[in-house]
């Protein structure tokens, strides 16, 4: 049995009341979609994979994220569901699974709900700021045949799946225990979504989060190495931040381990980024 855990990404849905593909909604430089795929991309260990409807358009995807059609139109988030913890069911025991549209998802939340799928479990389902998540949510990807009957039985909400499963329910009180989450997301924002224009607009005017950049080798200016706090969403926008661009002769890496020029890449709460010569080795 493959222990790993996979991110699913459902990128379906009509978005009737956005008016337009929440996939595509430009996100300080990249989109909704790349953010919320690259988010799982550098927390899972497992593959990261999005969920596509019938004839969907996607745009950008980061590096080694694969997409997965869901062949069937108009049966909602419980047939992307079963699509994807499928497609990863080999590779991967648990997922993560979430819905395109959450900006403000935060590693420390995944890493949380993954550890409530002890042996005996089948979903670790927040209830969060008042509502079950269960698209921002942990699931077995051994349901995907349990799903499946339930779908062809005409039974295509969530809930009725927890109906025939172990599930965990983890309040607020439940996920602030963890100290990581509590100081990175004290108020649980990685389960908002953005439905609407205005949800959309609101989300969007807030202050990137907060960030610590270091710059080393021939990068460090005017005081050398120090550490300084720059807001950036991006990668890039944490380049730009210093004064930098992203290019084959600097390059970054991201809380002392994952290096990368990948301007896209969705920094959150807590993040360090080095920036290194890589003309001097870096």
């Amino acid at each position: 049995m493959q222990t790993a855990a996979a991110g699913l990404v459902l990128a379906g849905g009509r978005s009737t009341r956005m008016g337009r593909p929440k996939a595509w909604l430009e996100w300080h430089g990249s989109t909704l979609l790349y953010r919320a795929a690259a988010v799982l991309a550098r927390t899972v260990d497992g593959p990261v994979i999005v969920v596509a409807a019938p004839g969907q358009e996607l745009p950008p995807l980061p590096p080694n994220v694969s997409v997965v059609g869901d062949p069937v139109e108009g049966l909602g988030p419980m047939q992307g569901l079963a699509v994807g913890l499928a497609a990863v069911a080999d590779r991967a025991e648990t997922a993560f699974v979430c819905s395109t549209d959450m900006p403000f998802l935060h590693p420390a939340f995944v890493r949380r709900v993954l550890r409530a799928l002890p042996a005996g479990t089948d979903v670790a389902l927040p209830v969060a700021r008042g509502f079950r998540q269960p698209l921002a949510a942990g699931y077995r990807t051994a349901l995907a045949g349990l799903i499946k009957d339930l779908l062809a039985a005409g039974d295509l909400r969530p809930g009725m799946l927890f109906k025939h499963c172990e599930v965990a329910q983890l309040t607020d009180e439940d996920l602030l225990a963890d100290t990581e989450l509590a100081r990175r997301d004290p108020t649980l924002e990685s389960v908002v979504n953005v439905n609407s224009p205005d949800d959309y607009a609101a989300a969007r005017d807030r202050l990137p989060p907060e960030i610590t950049v270091e710059c080393f080798g021939a990068l460090a200016r005017n005081g050398g190495h120090r550490p300084r706090e720059v807001r950036a969403a991006t990668l890039g926008a944490a380049a730009a931040a210093v004064g930098l661009t992203l290019n084959r002769h600097v390059v970054a890496a991201l809380n002392g381990d994952q290096v990368t020029r990948d301007e896209w890449l969705p920094l959150v709460a807590g993040d360090t980024v080095a920036f290194l010569s890589a003309d001097a080795g870096g």
